[in-house]
C-alpha cells in the first residue's frame, strides 16, 4: 500500500476511536464501545487469492506474540465481553493478537 492509503486509514481509525468517545459522552448513561480488529481469517480476504491470502495468514501469524491470525470467534468473545460489562464505556478494545506490541 501507498504511504497516501496508510495516512487515510490512520485517520480513519483516530476517528473512530474519537467518534466512540465522543458518543460514549453524548449518550450516556448508553454505554458506547468500539473493538478494533487485527487480521482475522473471514472473507473480508476472499478478493486475495488462496495462494496470496494463505501467505499473508502465515507471514502475519509468524510476527504475532500469539503465533496465529485471529478467528471470528476471538473478536466475538471480545464483542460479548463489551455487552456484559456494564461499567465500560467509551473505550476501544484492540483484539490483534498482539499486533499493537510486536
Amino acid at each position: 500500500m501507498q504511504k497516501q492509503g496508510w495516512s487515510v486509514t490512520a485517520a480513519v481509525a483516530g476517528a473512530i476511536e474519537s467518534l466512540t468517545r465522543g458518543l460514549a459522552l453524548d449518550f450516556a448513561p448508553i454505554r458506547v464501545n468500539a473493538v478494533c480488529a487485527g487480521v482475522i481469517k473471514t472473507p473480508l480476504w476472499s478478493g486475495m487469492s488462496v495462494e496470496d491470502r494463505e501467505a499473508m495468514y502465515a507471514d502475519t501469524a509468524q510476527k504475532l506474540p500469539v503465533g496465529r491470525v485471529g478467528k471470528p470467534e476471538d473478536v466475538a468473545e471480545t464483542y460479548l465481553h463489551l455487552m456484559q460489562s456494564g461499567f465500560t464505556t467509551g473505550q476501544i478494545l484492540v483484539v490483534d493478537g498482539g499486533a499493537v506490541i510486536s
